[in-house]
C-alpha cells in the first residue's frame, strides 16, 4: 500500500473517516447525555453555543411547574442564590417540593421555608444549564449524541456486514471459477436467481417475519452484496487457475483446498480488498435507505438514515433536525468512496511496481 502513502485524497480520506469512527464511538466516553435521555423542557432547541435555560424558556418551564403543582409558581434571584416560591390560598403540602424533580431546569438545593401560614413555600433550587450543540430532537433528545450513536449503528452495519459479503462472496467465487464445468454453471445460475430477487421485497418479508433488529439488517445487505463479489472473485480465479505457479502446486500434489488457500486467493488480495474498500460506503447507504424507509433499527436506537427521515418531517420548522444528520451521512459516505478510490489506485501501482521489477 506504497502508493495510499503517495495518495493526499487518499490520506485525508483515510483522516476523515477514522475522525468520524472515534467521535462516534468515543461518544459513550465524554457525550454530556444520554442518546436516549429526555428533555420536555427543551423541545426542538436550534443548534446553539450559548447554555440553556435562556429566559423564555425558564419563564415556560414556570409555567409548566404551576400546571403540575395547581398553584401560582415564581422564580426569585437573590445575589448569588436562587429559589422558587409556591403560593397557593390554602396552605401548601410539602410534597409539592417533588413536582420540581420532574423539571429539566430546576434541581432542589436545600431545605423549603414556609410563610404566610403556609400559603407560601420557598424552595432553593440551583438551575441545570444544559448545552445543545447541535440542538434537540421533537423528543427533547440531544440531537449530537444521537448522531454520533447513529454513526456507531451505520459504521458497526457498514464493516460487519461487508466482512460477511466479503467471506461469503470470495468462499462462493474462488470455489465456483476453480472447479469450472457444471458446479461453475449451477453455482453461478444461483447467483443470478438470487441477483434478480428485489432487495426492498427481500427486507420486508425478513421485518414481517422476525421483526426490525439489527442482526436483521445484517442478513438482509449481506444476501445481496456478496454477489458481486462472487462475479469478481469467480473471474479472477479463472484466470489465476492457468499460472505457472498453481499447475506447480498441482503437480506436487497440493489439495484443491490448499491451492485456493494458499495460492489463488492470496494472489487476488488487491483486488478484494480494493474492493470492499468500496463496498463498506454502498453498505452503509444500504443501511441508511433501509432505515428511511423505516425497516431498520427500533427506538430507542437510531441511524443516520431515520435520523433523516425525522428531520424531513419537520424540515419547514427544523431545518437542522434535517441538516446535521445527512451532513454526517454525506461526509462519511464521500471520505469511504475516496478511500475506497485511493486503495484502488494504491493496488493498481503496487500491481505496476512488482511487475516493473519482475518483467519475466
Amino acid at each position: 500500500m506504497r502508493g495510499l502513502l503517495r495518495d493526499p485524497a487518499g490520506l485525508a480520506s483515510l483522516a476523515t473517516v477514522l475522525l468520524v469512527a472515534i467521535a462516534c464511538y468515543g461518544s459513550s466516553i465524554w457525550a454530556p447525555h444520554a442518546y436516549d435521555a429526555v428533555f420536555p423542557d427543551y423541545v426542538q432547541v436550534p443548534p446553539s453555543l450559548a447554555a440553556h435555560p435562556t429566559p423564555p424558556e425558564r419563564e415556560a418551564a414556570l409555567a409548566a411547574l404551576a400546571v403540575r403543582a395547581h398553584m401560582s409558581v415564581s422564580f426569585i434571584h437573590d445575589g448569588d442564590r436562587d429559589a422558587l416560591r409556591f403560593a397557593d390560598t390554602k396552605p401548601i403540602d410539602g410534597r409539592v417540593v417533588r413536582t420540581i424533580e420532574r423539571s429539566d431546569m430546576f434541581r432542589a438545593v436545600g431545605l423549603a421555608v414556609t410563610e404566610d401560614g403556609g400559603r407560601t413555600l420557598t424552595v432553593p433550587v440551583a438551575i441545570k444549564h444544559e448545552i445543545f450543540l447541535v440542538g434537540t430532537d421533537v423528543n427533547g433528545r440531544d440531537l449530537l449524541v444521537r448522531i454520533l450513536v447513529a454513526g456507531r449503528i451505520s459504521l458497526a452495519v457498514g464493516a460487519l456486514a461487508s466482512l460477511v459479503s466479503l467471506g461469503i462472496g470470495v468462499a462462493w467465487g474462488a470455489v465456483a471459477g476453480y472447479a469450472g464445468g457444471g458446479i461453475d454453471g449451477v453455482m453461478m445460475r444461483i447467483v443470478d436467481v438470487v441477483y434478480a430477487l428485489p432487495f426492498i421485497f427481500l427486507v420486508i418479508v425478513l421485518v414481517t417475519l422476525f421483526g426490525r433488529t439489527l442482526w436483521l439488517i445484517f442478513v438482509a445487505i449481506g444476501a445481496v452484496e456478496w454477489l458481486d463479489m462472487a462475479r469478481i472473485v469467480r473471474g479472477q480465479t479463472l484466470s489465476l487457475k492457468r499460472r505457472e505457479f498453481v499447475l506447480a502446486a498441482q503437480a506436487l500434489g497440493a489439495s484443491d483446498a490448499t491451492v485456493l488457500a494458499r495460492h489463488v486467493v492470496p494472489n487476488m488480495a488487491g483486488t478484494i480488498v480494493a474492493y470492499l474498500a468500496l463496498l463498506v460506503p454502498r453498505v452503509i447507504l444500504a443501511e441508511s435507505f433501509l432505515s428511511f424507509l423505516g425497516l431498520g433499527v427500533e427506538e430507542p436506537l437510531t441511524s443516520w438514515g431515520t435520523l433523516i427521515a425525522d428531520g424531513a418531517r419537520h424540515v419547514q420548522g427544523s431545518v437542522h433536525l434535517l441538516l446535521f444528520p445527512a451532513l454526517a451521512l454525506a461526509v462519511t459516505l464521500v471520505a469511504a468512496n475516496q478511500l475506497g478510490e485511493a486503495i484502488l489506485r494504491a493496488t493498481t501501482y503496487d500491481s505496476a511496481a512488482r511487475a516493473a521489477a519482475n518483467p519475466s
